[in-house]
């Protein structure tokens, strides 16, 4: 068997929450800060040791990755995902254990990190690729490349500054993924830019993991795990929790989300946002039937959020609801939110319900999940993912009331079936 390129060994990493620095504004409070450093680090250490202000990010983290592989790593919001790529990276320092590395590594942490807004796109590439590693004479081999792929050569001589932030995100991806390091670290670059970008990166990702790199990928889109990795590890609370099959992880991964959707709304700790308004209350009902958690393909699915808003906080005539309907593999099969229907939600309180009707639910039978989210265009209030689940049964979608395959296709097209003349199929 080669030697791994990547060997992580019992890695650990805490850190110490509440415990600030003191910042000296003068030279005589610098003075005292030196004098004083050691009494506070033995109160430090004495706090630390109570327990209750450590937080373990990372604990007793091992596996090994081969050269060549390209490894998913998964888990919620707060797992240590992040927290693991910047240890391997050399961002940071593990509080306990090693790792050991074999070969060049480059990072893709933080896409545009670095750009300079008073330079402009041609000047940013060279000193974006600097800043991660890149000689000039490489940067100058791809820079064609790189342009190209960003879709910037119109503005390549404009400000950054100047730039939309889908224009920004897009060239700081563009400079780091052509990169050619012999190992290669990525942090959720693939929500990055809109949808045809996305799929250019996916499209990137797949040409670098073809290349025989090694490549660990963290991300929370599970269809693009499954299509770029052979393996996965799965962190929960900081530590492995399953190191098999991405298929395996995922599974999983997603049985955990089951189980997490039976925890009343109000308990849940795996939000985010703001927190000026939170989900209390979810439901899903059948509208023609009345079934509560199961829906006929066909029939109008009506899925309700209660909302609770802050102290001091009111119902905008902006706010935003989205919601994102996945199948069991992880498939989001559509966005649906109120700001692309158009449809502004008035309304007053303290706690709010609204509703999202689908109707003629184009869905094949089987499971699906949803996650949603409410705040503005700019900021997330609240979000949860796996937020409600519900099964979708054979309904008349189809008069015939027949459906495809489950396994063939999750998402009912309505269509028909008509002749046409033969001399008329190539007008």
């Amino acid at each position: 068997m080669s030697t791994p390129a990547i060997v992580a060994e019992d890695l650990g990493k805490q850190y110490k929450l509440g415990l600030r620095a003191q910042a000296a504004t003068t030279f005589r409070e610098a003075l005292a800060l030196m004098a004083t450093a050691p009494l506070r680090r033995w109160r430090a250490l004495g706090e630390a040791s109570q327990g209750d202000e450590i937080l373990w990010a990372l604990r007793n983290v091992s596996f090994e990755v081969q050269p060549g592989e390209v490894i998913g790593i998964i888990g919620r919001n707060g797992a240590g995902k992040s927290t693991l790529l910047k240890v391997l990276a050399r961002i940071t320092d593990p509080s306990e254990g090693r790792a050991r590395i074999r070969g060049r590594v480059r990072s893709l942490l933080e896409v545009g990190t670095g750009m300079h807004p008073e330079l402009t796109g041609r000047d940013n590439i060279y000193l974006n690729g600097a800043l991660l590693g890149m000689k000039k004479a490489e940067i100058e081999r791809k820079f064609d490349e790189i342009v190209a792929f960003a879709e910037i050569e119109r503005f390549l001589d404009t400000p950054v500054k100047r730039y939309s932030s889908g224009m920004s995100v897009r060239l700081g991806f563009a400079v780091a993924a052509h990169l050619e390091p012999e190992i290669l670290l990525v942090d959720e670059v693939l929500a990055v830019g809109d949808l045809g970008f996305q799929k250019k990166c996916v499209g990137k990702m797949e040409h670098v993991a073809g290349g025989g790199r090694t490549v660990l990928f963290v991300s929370h889109n599970m269809a693009a795990v499954r299509q770029l990795c052979s393996r996965a590890i799965l962190l929960e609370q900081g530590t492995v929790a399953l190191n098999d099959t991405a298929h395996n992880c995922i599974e999983q991964y997603r049985r955990y989300f089951r189980d997490v959707q039976q925890t009343p709304l109000a308990d849940r700790t795996d939000r985010s946002g703001s927190g000026r308004m939170k989900f209390v209350d979810v439901g899903v009902r059948d509208a023609e039937t009345g079934h509560e958690g199961v829906v006929a393909s066909g029939n109008t699915a009506l899925v309700s959020f209660r909302v609770r808003l802050a102290a001091g906080v009111c119902w905008r005539p902006d706010t935003v609801l989205r919601m994102s309907l996945l199948d069991e593999q992880a498939y989001c099969l559509s966005h649906c939110s109120n700001l692309i229907s158009g449809e502004q939600i008035d309304a007053t309180g303290d706690e709010v319900a609204v509703s999202c009707r689908i109707r003629r639910l184009p869905l094949n039978r089987g499971f699906y999940t949803f996650s949603a989210s409410v705040g503005t265009a700019h900021e997330i209030y609240d979000y949860l993912a796996d937020l409600g689940s519900f099964e979708v049964t054979p309904g008349m979608f189809y008069q015939t009331g027949r459906l495809p395959a489950a396994d063939h296709s999750s998402v009912l097209m309505d269509y028909t079936w008509t002749e046409q003349a033969a001399e008329s199929l190539s007008a």
